[in-house]
């Protein structure tokens, strides 16, 4: 594999990563991988995993997140049914889960961050820390938003979340896009690739690669335009650009300009499904 770029965890640690291209898949691969990979989530900064509303980032990362749970929904009622079984894989602080439960959907989440977990439990949300307790269930739905890329051992996981839908099930699957304009303008200082948190980068073709192995096809894509923007405020603040309140929105609407015609948007939500069998 090539080097692809070389960048750094500006979030906790200021360490090193390279980004290994593996060019059959056209996937970046996260190296070298930490061993004990806990630590990195280390911040108060890591907002997926908390509440806080300090910072005008924060503020705008709640915003834009209470919209997308309503969308979210829409589009599980659309693909699923509505009130049918629910499983969210890396269910951060619970919310999502709160919002299929409250919307009559039977919705069980797996987070493994203790932290996020306690958060969860105070919104009356209970998750459990992993999926071992799920063998033998199957769900009608199952998502994972912003997760993926996180997994360690990617493709045997893959392997026991496919186990996990039903047959006629669906899967959805939000992920960064590496292949993006926003992407390629912030290089090094791209938010997206917020190592070594993130150990794999996904384009188009790795996703459909990847869920190929099971016998998955990427039904539909949906674009996540409003993460052009909010990756581009984190990736100017990367690169200290006092200016950034004006930088990161023609940026980020460029990038969604070029996507409409591409395809490429910053983040990219798959949905896939079993492929037919005859």
């Amino acid at each position: 594999m090539k080097s692809y770029l070389r960048t750094k965890d500006f979030l906790v640690s200021n360490e090193r990563f390279d980004l290994l291209h593996d060019e059959g898949s056209d996937m970046l691969i996260t190296s070298p991988r930490p061993e004990d990979i806990a630590g990195y989530y280390n911040s108060e900064s890591y907002i997926s995993h908390s509440d806080s509303r300090k910072t005008i980032f924060d503020k705008l990362y709640f915003l834009v997140k209470g919209h997308m749970l309503s969308k979210k929904l829409k589009w599980v009622k659309k693909w699923c049914g509505h009130g049918t079984s629910l499983l969210d894989i890396g269910a951060g602080s619970g919310d999502f889960i709160r919002e299929a439960q409250k919307g009559g959907w039977s919705a069980t989440g797996v987070e493994p961050s203790e932290f996020a977990r306690k958060k969860a439990m105070e919104k009356g949300v209970s998750l459990m820390a992993d999926m071992k307790t799920l063998e033998g269930r199957r769900f009608q739905c199952i998502t994972l938003w912003h997760v993926l890329e996180h997994l360690p051992e990617l493709e045997s996981q893959i392997e026991t979340i496919s186990k996990l839908l039903e047959a006629d099930g669906t899967l959805f699957v939000a992920v960064p896009n590496f292949r993006s304009f926003d992407a390629k303008y912030y290089g090094v200082f791209w938010a997206g690739y917020d190592v070594p948190r993130h150990l794999w980068h996904f384009s188009q073709k790795s996703m459909a690669h990847l869920f190929d192995k099971q016998h998955m096809k990427v039904v539909k894509t949906i674009a996540m335009p409003f993460d052009a923007f909010y990756v581009s405020i984190l990736s100017e603040k990367y690169k200290r650009n006092s200016f950034w309140w004006l930088a990161f929105f023609w940026v980020g609407l460029w990038s969604n300009l070029k996507a409409s015609f591409s395809g490429e948007y910053s983040s990219l939500i798959y949905v896939l499904q079993r492929k037919k069998t005859i």
